[in-house]
């Protein structure tokens, strides 16, 4: 059962109870990512998610990892570039625990200069992991491409230089200016008793306010680019972005243009798997993806592959996008993904964790909840010329933004421009 409510302070408190699980999973999502920060502040999100845990006035970062430990939960957290998302899983049981530890973490965290230094340097190792990750790093040099001088371009990790100058102030004010109750949301999924945790939830999240006045926040609207970036780097092959312009998160097509992605290489049965992988062995991993945002997307292929075969599988990936543009989906691969997309569905959301993070996903987008039974009934209104007008508006192939990474010749780099 969905219910929602709002708090004092204007934090919005959103859940389902489910009594046939035994398990509650609370999420504490801040709609504040690394979008939202200044070029000085590049990574502050990612670096106030990690000091969280470093310890609060009553628990060290010991305490806090045994005392999770100890309950059998999960405790972590996550940085996107639109939201910062704090999560406990535990059993029903130990929801009050839970809930006690999390508001701890919230109100309470030190950010000692101490742990602050010692956490710069976890950080700018987790940058360089990336730099050393050829597959994540073609997306990071993809992203970049795609959204140019917008913020959503900026890595969520940030850049060494503004990491190795944070300082506690920083932090502070940051968190000031945008963990402003009006931009929170907790999503609580699992068995609980709903009276008490609004109690709870009341008592340890609905009387806070931000000590500091800062400017609004302020997004627009990313502007897709196309264009073609190319790094040469000594590995085994080339790893290969491609991409378009897509759509927002919560837009009226978006189950078409699910249909789209899975098509053309988001399962294992999709085209480009089968023709590039399947037919022809020229990848071992080659997906395709959207990524949503609050105003604006994109579609992503990637593939890797050995750089004798770079002109094929680019030729191929064009191929399909082409095809896809001009005709659309056949009524076969319509029927068999709409089919998948309500499994998968059903399946995802078999878990606490998984309802939660739906929650307050709804409540972002939407400012509302989508149940099952209307999502299905979306997928099964999707149509074959729904799903053919949605690829000629976005599957372009002169809008294609390419990203090449590996051991290229100055031939293929040519060749690719």
């Amino acid at each position: 059962m969905y219910r929602k409510l709002i708090l004092d302070n204007g934090v919005r408190l959103v859940t389902e109870r489910i009594p046939t699980l035994k398990s509650v999973t609370v999420g504490m999502w801040v709609n504040a990512g690394s979008r939202d920060e200044t070029p000085a502040q590049a990574g502050y999100s990612h670096f106030i998610e990690h000091m969280f845990f470093k310890g609060t006035e009553t628990r060290s970062a010991t305490d806090i990892s045994r005392e999770i430990d100890a309950l059998g939960g999960e405790m972590n957290a996550f940085t996107t570039r639109e939201t910062t998302t704090f999560y406990v899983k535990v059993l029903d049981q130990h929801l009050p625990k839970a809930l006690e530890l999390l508001s701890d973490l919230f109100h309470r965290s030190r950010f000692g200069s101490k742990e602050i230094e010692k956490e710069k340097q976890v950080v700018l190792e987790e940058i360089r992991m990336v730099q050393d990750d050829p597959e994540d790093l073609v997306q990071e040099l993809h992203t970049s491409l795609m959204m140019g001088r917008h913020p959503l371009s900026r890595p969520i990790l940030g850049q060494e230089a503004t990491i190795s100058q944070v300082k506690r102030e920083d932090l502070r004010k940051y968190i000031d200016i945008h963990y402003r109750p009006q931009e929170m949301i907790l999503a609580v999924a699992g068995n609980f008793d709903q009276r008490q945790l609004e109690k709870m939830m009341a008592r340890m999240f609905g009387t806070f306010r931000p000590t500091e006045n800062g400017e609004p926040r302020k997004r627009w609207p990313p502007e897709i680019h196309a264009g073609t970036v190319i790094k040469r780097k000594a590995l085994e092959q080339v790893h290969l972005s491609v991409g378009l312009k897509g759509i927002r998160a919560g837009h009226k097509d978006r189950y078409a243009a699910y249909v789209l992605n899975s098509v053309l290489g988001g399962s294992v049965s999709s085209r480009l798997f089968q023709e590039v992988r399947e037919k022809r062995g020229l990848a071992y991993s080659i997906y395709s993806f959207l990524s949503g945002y609050s105003d604006g997307g994109t579609i992503t292929i990637y593939a890797g592959t050995r750089a004798s075969e770079v002109e094929r599988v680019l030729d191929l990936i064009r191929r399909e996008i082409r095809k896809m543009g001009a005709r659309g989906v056949e009524r076969a691969e319509l029927r068999r993904t709409k089919d998948q997309m309500k499994g998968s569905l059903m399946l995802s959301l078999e878990s606490s964790h998984s309802r939660m993070n739906k929650l307050a996903k709804d409540e972002l987008i939407a400012g509302s909840h989508t149940t099952m039974a209307e999502m299905i009934a979306e997928i099964d209104a999707i149509t074959a010329s729904q799903v053919a007008r949605v690829a000629r508006e976005l599957f372009e192939p002169g809008r294609l933004a390419i990203t090449a990474l590996g051991p290229l010749t100055t031939s293929q780099i040519a060749a690719m421009r």
